[in-house]
């Protein structure tokens, strides 16, 4: 991908789950957080050819430290971050979570289901409850709903069955994207299509609105979820690890 779109894509992605508090400095965004989203939480590069750069990590994991948090880093497998990789693991980070960034046509993703799901500007109680049913864990899913609550210019679908919400997600617009983040599906309702409905729901407000890029994020070893996405025409656009001690 070009450059301003690698940019683009973490700006849009940090905005969306809404750390309290960000900062930049030295082509880096430092998400401040203390919660379960890792992407919240993290400190990525806003391009893939950063240099190794010793006085900048210092100043981030200070930052982090100083807040009274644990520095984490997100770094895109990459030829040029291989120095920033390298630079951390001699600080004792090591990689985990393997995660695929995929980008696509908002078309295609509106094609998964002739009845797509309903999409609403603000997340209600019903709404929220799907993070927090069984096979999910409890503070992780309050988390994930409260920071997702605050995503600037987001809006939600839902799949709604005898009054229950069944399942869930969330598209942010931003830097010329659509990003779709916080897909859930009940745990007795999976096997359903109701992902794709959610997907085709977001898609098409997406339409609305004149943004036909989107991009979304799913961890490698998610099978299930990178079928469907392949299904919905998204490719993998990078890998990335995060970085923790």
């Amino acid at each position: 991908m070009s450059p301003g779109d690698v940019e683009a894509i973490e700006r849009a992605t940090l905005a969306a789950v809404a750390p309290p508090e960000v900062l930049e400095f030295g082509g880096w965004l430092a998400g401040l957080d203390d919660g379960t989203i890792g992407r919240a939480r993290s400190a990525v590069p806003l391009r893939h050819d950063a240099p190794g750069d010793v006085g900048t990590l210092d100043r981030l994991e200070m930052a982090y430290r100083q807040r009274g948090l644990e520095p984490w880093f997100r770094i895109a497998d990459v030829e040029g971050l291989a120095g920033a990789g390298a630079l951390l693991a001699a600080r004792g980070y090591a990689s985990a979570q393997p995660t695929l960034v995929k980008t696509g046509a908002a078309a295609g993703l509106a094609a998964l289901s002739a009845a797509p799901a309903e999409v609403i500007d603000r997340p209600d109680e019903a709404w929220g409850a799907v993070f927090l049913g069984e096979g999910f864990d409890p503070v992780d899913g309050a988390y994930r709903v409260a920071a997702l609550s605050r995503s600037p210019d987001a809006v939600y679908a839902q799949v709604r069955d005898g009054g229950a919400t069944v399942a869930v997600g969330v598209a942010a617009f931003g830097c010329g994207w659509t990003s779709i983040h916080g897909m859930r599906t009940d745990k007795a309702r999976r096997g359903e299509g109701l992902a794709g409905r959610i997907l085709a729901g977001l898609a098409h407000a997406a339409l609305a609105r004149g943004v036909e890029r989107v991009f979304l994020q799913v961890e490698e070893a998610n099978a299930p979820a990178r079928a469907l996405y392949r299904r919905a025409g998204l490719t993998p656009a990078w890998r990335y690890h995060y970085w923790r001690r």
